[in-house]
């Protein structure tokens, strides 16, 4: 009787967690205490809008109840990952640049409320993995760190003091639009060379790519077979091409230019790094790690740590259901 009755409270505080991306939504159901029972995902179709997309998230959080939750059984609350501009008063988007229509002025929160009959809550997506590395992961050992999402581009959190940095418009954090090169690259963003222009997945692929056509990468040329659409950093890190071993060298020093500006800046006590880039472990994180220490001056750098997030790829997940259980209080 017991055991049934824990199980029915833990079912009655059942939260949802939902990452939207440009090309997938991610989907999870969990407790407060992070604990992610089930997990999902679907294509977005961006393509059809937002009233579709949101239409469609509805569907499939009703349609995933059923493995978790009795039939008729609701969710306590949800919290939701956005890759944009949001704004945290009104709730609803400003400007999500990968998604068509940028969804300008979208009323996320309200619609997704009228049809799944419970809370949400919004924060941009690497914000919200950052929240989930602070409640369930790495923020368990370190009061002050910055979190940094490497990916098609480059995003981040910053905690100090056991607190996410949000900043006045909720955009602190943005560490991938830091200019390491006044004369490099023009970003997404509109400057030139920020760090996300330099030292993303998307940076690192387009110079396999310059390599390769140099006839520096052949042995990635032939990993390829001519399909340029299979171009990723996970098949750069299997071709044994010395070039793209000095790419992902140097792609590492870039990002060690950036940590060390963030390290002086904030002298966090760890660096945690979340995103397909940091599955290259050292071959990334060491020449980042060497610069960073080359670069910071005014005091020893050494006790930083840079580590992969203890949450690997449900960080953000994760933090949806940390997101949801504070009810959105930051």
């Amino acid at each position: 009787m017991g055991d049934n009755k824990r199980d029915g409270d833990k079912r009655m505080k059942l939260l949802a967690a939902i990452d939207l991306g440009g090309t997938n939504v991610a989907l999870g159901f969990g407790t407060p205490q992070g604990e992610l029972l089930h997990s999902a995902s679907f294509p977005t179709e961006g393509n059809l809008g937002p009233e579709h997309v949101l239409q469609r998230i509805a569907w499939f959080v009703e349609d995933q109840l059923p493995a978790v939750l009795p039939a008729g059984a609701q969710i306590a609350a949800v919290g939701m990952g956005l890759p944009g501009r949001l704004d945290a008063q009104r709730r609803r988007t400003e400007f999500l640049p990968n998604l068509a229509t940028q969804w300008r002025e979208v009323p996320v929160a309200e619609t997704l409320e009228a049809s799944l009959r419970c809370p949400v809550f919004l924060l941009n997506d690497a914000r919200l993995a950052g929240l989930g590395e602070l409640d369930f992961g790495h923020g368990r050992q370190f009061r002050d760190f910055l979190f940094v999402t490497l990916g098609t581009g480059i995003g981040g959190a910053v905690v100090l003091d056991g607190h996410l940095r949000l900043g006045p418009s909720g955009a602190a954090g943005e560490l991938g639009h830091q200019s390491i090169d006044p004369n490099g690259p023009i970003c997404g963003c509109g400057a030139r060379g920020c760090l996300e222009a330099m030292a993303s997945a998307s940076a690192l692929t387009a110079e396999g790519l310059r390599l390769m056509r140099i006839g520096q990468a052949p042995h990635l040329a032939s990993l390829l077979k001519g399909d340029l659409n299979l171009l990723s950093v996970e098949l750069m890190a299997t071709a044994e091409d010395a070039a793209l071993e000095g790419a992902i060298a140097e792609t590492g020093r870039r990002l060690g230019l950036g940590m060390a500006n963030l390290v002086t800046a904030l002298h966090p006590e760890g660096i945690v790094f979340s995103g397909g880039m940091a599955q290259l472990g050292d071959r990334l994180l060491g020449p980042a790690r060497q610069e960073m220490l080359r670069r910071v001056r005014m005091f020893s750098a050494a006790n930083v740590e840079m580590l992969p997030s203890a949450l690997g790829a449900h960080a953000a997940l994760l933090g949806g259901l940390a997101l949801a259980a504070r009810r959105g209080q930051l």
